[in-house]
């Protein structure tokens, strides 16, 4: 029963991230690069720093890091990996759409980032391990069936309907770059783990188990942010963008900073709501392994209602559909697998 109370505050995280595209188009004049590294500051820096000090005060924080310094430098290089992949996940929404973009990026980080630790503690082919492999296959069958919906979407649709949904629709450029995203994005959690012994020095120190992953979650994303920064200067130099905000209007000024800002926080709860579900299932259950993959199969799930209500599905057909609302069946099922054993 508690375990379910993780969940709820699981979706409510992943209903959070899956929403955080839509400020985005409330976005006016600035270029690509602009919007994403000012949402970036928001998202990767600002809230999760407000969220580790609900755990910790900033010297004491400060001084776990040093005293964890290897776990601390393998978070951010993780971080740094993890970069790559949310920066082309931001990409493949742009060429793909937030339904088939999100579903196949989130798809492959969400089996690599649920193995590849179970591999490297040896649990993997353990009782546990076979539980928590049965999961996420269920979760890739449910992925697959809605990658497959929209690949017929993409068949269904004329030309014309696909540039009215998805302004640089592109399905094969989107979805080498949805790969190469989700291949990245594993290295988040890989992160999560590295962290482990700050997340327990934060616990011994006093901290509530519903915040002591903050801190972990900061050094994270001040990885991805350093990939970032460095790609969207990159880009400022190269498209000549780099006084785009500086000289824009007040008004374009406060309204793309709010909806950054929110994009930013909506994006952030999907983190802070992981590490407050996680505190609610055993440390070493099933439950606790699969949580990553929870986490992708609900992002899937809401970023599919979210491409209904932007209309991208519109003119699919019915096969599409079809496909679309039986995979998002298949991974609303995957999240109770853990508990049938």
């Amino acid at each position: 029963m508690i375990a379910i109370i993780g969940l709820l505050i699981i979706a409510v995280g992943s209903m959070g991230q899956s929403s955080s595209y839509v400020p985005i188009n409330k976005i006016k004049e600035w270029s690509w690069e602009n919007f994403w590294l000012t949402q970036g500051i928001f998202a990767w820096l600002i809230f999760p720093f407000l969220g580790a000090l609900l755990s910790i005060s900033l010297p004491e924080m400060l001084e776990v890091y040093r005293v964890n310094s290897s776990a601390t430098f393998q978070s951010i290089g993780f971080g740094v990996l993890w970069g790559i992949g949310g920066l082309t996940f931001g990409l493949s929404m742009r060429y793909l759409g937030v339904a088939l973009g999100q579903s196949v990026a989130l798809g492959t980080t969400a089996a690599l980032g649920t193995l590849i630790p179970a591999m490297l503690t040896g649990d993997l082919f353990t009782t546990k391990g076979l539980i928590l492999l049965l999961a996420v296959a269920v979760t890739l069958v449910g992925i697959t069936l809605v990658g497959f919906a929209g690949s017929l979407r993409s068949k269904n649709m004329t030309e014309e309907e696909k540039k009215k949904a998805i302004k640089d629709f592109a399905l094969k450029k989107g979805l080498l770059i949805a790969l190469l995203s989700g291949i990245m994005s594993a290295c988040f959690n890989l992160g999560l783990n590295a962290g482990l012994p700050i997340r327990e020095a934060v616990v011994s120190g006093g901290a509530s188990d519903l915040f002591a992953q903050n801190p972990v979650t900061l050094l994270v994303t001040m990885g991805g942010f350093i990939t970032n920064l460095i790609y969207c200067l990159y880009m400022n130099y190269k498209n000549k963008t780099g006084g785009e905000i500086r000289h824009s209007s007040k008004q374009v000024l406060i309204n793309n900073l709010l909806f950054c800002a929110l994009a930013g926080l909506l994006w952030y709860s999907q983190f802070f709501g992981l590490g407050m579900g996680q505190s609610f299932f055993e440390p070493d259950s099933v439950m606790m392994a699969f949580s990553w993959s929870i986490l992708m199969s609900l992002n899937v799930v809401f970023s599919n209602v979210w491409g209904i209500i932007l209309k991208e599905w519109v003119g699919a057909g019915k096969k599409a559909i079809t496909f679309l609302v039986l995979g998002m069946i298949i991974l609303i099922i995957s999240l109770i697998i853990p508990n049938l054993f």
